[in-house]
């Protein structure tokens, strides 16, 4: 028994457009172990760049007059940079349906606690030499150092449940922690807007801040949606019965 023809002038099923760009993803390359694993070192090596700099600006002697000065800003700079490519991730892979780049995501973050380890590094060490009493008075005293100082403690646990093994254990909870990156990117531009504002230089963190707020606003913006769209199904319900 063959089957009917379906009519040419059928409208076809509506297709989101997140969903055609995923499905459009998914035909232009296949995702393969080996193809991860190359994208991988590619952003490992990459991201040792800024380390790589310091590196070669030290043995070269072109950090400047105040080394420590130029060595805490830089890392406080790409602390903030892995902060917005870790955050970047979830919107390309939405807008793009690219779902291998979630695969990049943690390593960004370590990266970005990373940086953000050498950068209150310096400032502990070299700045202030492991003086507990002097960083106590300059946390309370200083506004911008108050925020950093609260972005880092925040990215502490973040990094030490960024493993598979933390995942399993704390299941929903996981989640639910690590939403606190959003917090921890509004406390560093206020860390870096602050800082700016004593020297009345705020090209650099209107820039990070606008970059922030639109990828922050994209997950308010999804959010929205996915509640309304349960609403509504949660309304329409009843309604079938």
């Amino acid at each position: 028994m063959s089957a009917t023809p379906a009519r040419s002038g059928a409208p076809a099923p509506a297709v989101s457009p997140a969903a055609a760009r995923a499905r459009q993803g998914a035909r232009a390359a296949p995702v393969t172990p080996r193809r991860i694993v190359i994208m991988k070192l590619v952003v490992f090596v990459a991201a040792l760049y800024p380390l790589g700099r310091l590196v070669f600006f030290g043995l070269s002697n072109r950090l400047g007059a105040n080394p420590i000065e130029f060595i805490t800003r830089s890392t406080g700079l790409w602390t903030l940079v892995f902060l917005c490519i870790t955050l970047a991730v979830t919107p390309l892979r939405r807008l793009t349906g690219r779902t291998e780049l979630v695969r990049l995501r943690r390593m960004l973050g370590l990266y970005a606690f990373f940086y953000g380890l050498l950068h209150f590094t310096t400032y502990f060490w070299f700045d202030q030499w492991f003086d507990v009493h002097a960083i106590y008075k300059d946390v309370l005293k200083r506004p911008f150092i108050t925020v950093g100082f609260g972005a880092f403690v925040l990215l502490i646990p973040l990094a030490a449940t960024s493993f598979q093994a933390a995942v399993r254990k704390l299941g929903r909870r996981w989640q639910t922690l690590h939403r606190a990156i959003y917090a921890i990117a509004i406390l560093a531009i206020l860390h870096f807007w602050w800082m700016k504002a004593g020297k009345h230089d705020l090209e650099l963190p209107k820039i990070y801040a606008t970059i922030v707020t639109v990828l922050l606003g994209f997950r308010l913006v999804w959010a929205v949606i996915a509640r309304r769209k349960v609403a509504l199904a949660k309304a329409a319900g009843p309604l079938k019965r």
